[in-house]
């Protein structure tokens, strides 16, 4: 049975058109996937279902009713809940608190009724299957936990639709297995599940059927059982995209990057690399390993408490980024919104932070001199925005990351750290990210790539170093590097290569 119906949906902002004409229905007990290139129009569809952004053509029906959604709480009162990639509770407030803001169940005198909040609270996660704390405070939750939670918010308010929008980008491996127990659960309750993920294995992990989307238009609907990743992929960019991990031949030259016994109380101990001109390579771990931690106290975001990091045989200055991107060192980092970005700032600005003073005539920068430098690596990775003075908030999470790529290939650095450089991209441009990365290396670039996901891995580096809690455990050769070696290492169960 057909719950939630789009028909014939349209959406512009300005001179973009976002959606065009879209049908799609949600049924009762299925996981619907939802797939697509970053700007096919994936974040619009799943706004106008929270009631973020009204339809400018079509309706909406639930239940075969016409359904108006003026806004955020309308969506949830029809039964829609949504849970975003990057989950906006309430830090200073408790799980049960977040749960029920707003509705808080209440006793003489209007005054809150505490204890029969968290009473259910704890029956919410119940019903999930998993065990929460409902005084916690929803401040130092992981990702996976604060999602539980929106998922719980949702059960409160008797949700029949849940969207969820890249929910596993940031979740470790067991971590995304619990969340898909618990939507396979909420499926077998009679909820509809709408799944937006670029991860094909987890779309056909859990979907029953999946939706292509192009251009904002949906162009296919198939029983996940019934279509392959390439005719998937296929339909998403409307052509063959090219071999995914095209990694040439390293002709390896002296060594770039060298990390010799650095240490970070608390983070990581005795971490010593080595990374050559033309050679890419990963750092592999579970996370929490510590393999961010290193890059960060490589670039010089935080300061080690031991040992050194040289460039090209100089010694970079202790917790100096300045120094480390005068010395040709680039990072990108994990976590775009926070560390890659300036949410207010516009693509332009945001494209060329790293390299303004090198745009700058008699001290001066004009927009124009910013826009034109934006332009070329814009283009390069097909950063879709209505222009380049658009505010990078209003991008697609994969455009942000194709920005903060662009600020830093725009330096032209001798040593590029990548930390999951296509985390939130979609398929055509992980594509052009890995060749990139390659090209980068053929013209004498040290590339750190610092995964989660082992085919990235196996598929671009030269040599995988694997950490495993704050230590570096093995030095593997491309040649003997399998998803067994890594994970036997990342375990603590591999020995040092």
């Amino acid at each position: 049975m057909v719950v939630l119906e789009l028909r014939d949906v349209s959406k512009a902002f300005d001179a973009v058109q976002a959606l065009r004409a879209v049908r799609l229905g949600l049924r009762a007990g299925e996981a619907h996937g939802l797939v697509g290139e970053n700007g096919a129009g994936k974040s619009t569809l799943v706004k106008i279902l929270a009631g973020a952004h009204p339809a400018d053509e079509g309706a909406l029906l639930m239940d075969g009713r016409a359904l108006r959604l003026a806004g955020p709480a309308d969506a949830r009162a029809a039964g829609i809940a949504v849970i975003y990639q990057e989950p906006t509770l309430f830090p200073d407030l408790s799980v049960a608190e977040n749960i029920f803001m707003s509705r808080q169940p209440l006793r003489g005198l209007r005054r809150i009724d505490a204890r029969a909040m968290r009473a259910r609270t704890t029956e919410l996660f119940d019903r999930l299957g998993v065990p929460m704390d409902p005084d916690r405070p929803a401040r130092g939750l992981s990702i996976a936990d604060q999602q539980l939670v929106e998922i719980a918010k949702a059960l409160a308010f008797d949700a029949r639709v849940l969207v969820m929008d890249e929910p596993t980008a940031a979740l470790s491996g067991p971590e995304v297995e619990r969340l898909f127990a618990v939507v396979r659960a909420l499926c077998e309750a009679g909820s509809a599940v709408l799944f937006v993920s670029h991860r094909f294995e987890e779309i056909f992990a859990l979907c029953e059927r999946v939706s292509v989307m192009r251009d904002g238009r949906l162009v296919s609907t198939d029983p996940a059982a019934e279509v392959t990743v390439a005719e998937l992929v296929r339909r998403m960019v409307g052509r063959e995209v090219a071999e995914m991990y095209p990694k040439a031949e390293a002709s390896k030259g002296p060594p770039l990057l060298q990390v010799r016994g650095l240490s970070r109380r608390g983070a990581f101990t005795g971490v010593s690399l080595t990374v050559h001109a033309g050679e890419i390579v990963a750092l592999a771990g579970l996370v929490g390993a510590g393999r961010s931690e290193v890059a960060r106290a490589v670039f010089g975001v935080d300061r080690h408490d031991e040992g050194e990091v040289l460039v090209d045989g100089r010694r970079l200055r202790n917790g100096d980024t300045a120094a480390a991107i005068a010395a040709g060192l680039a990072l990108v980092p994990e976590d775009r919104r926070q560390q890659g970005l300036v949410m207010e700032l516009s693509v332009a600005r945001n494209a060329t932070l790293a390299r303004r003073w090198s745009l700058a005539r008699l001290g001066l920068l004009t927009g124009g001199a910013e826009r034109r430098a934006a332009r070329t690596w814009g283009e390069r990775l097909r950063v879709r925005s209505a222009g380049p003075d658009e505010a990078v908030s209003a991008l697609s999470g994969g455009n942000q990351q194709k920005v903060v790529l662009a600020k830093w290939l725009s330096t032209e650095p001798r040593v590029l750290i990548v930390d999951e450089p296509t985390r939130g991209i979609d398929v055509g441009t992980k594509a052009e990210v890995h060749r990139l990365l390659s090209e980068l290396a053929g013209r004498g670039v040290a590339v750190l790539m610092i995964s989660s996901e082992l085919p990235e891995v196996l598929g671009m580096a030269d040599r995988v170093l694997v950490m495993h809690e704050g230590r570096l455990v093995a030095d593997i050769p491309r040649a003997l590097a399998g998803e067994e070696t890594v994970m036997l290492a990342a375990t603590g169960h591999g020995g040092a290569g």
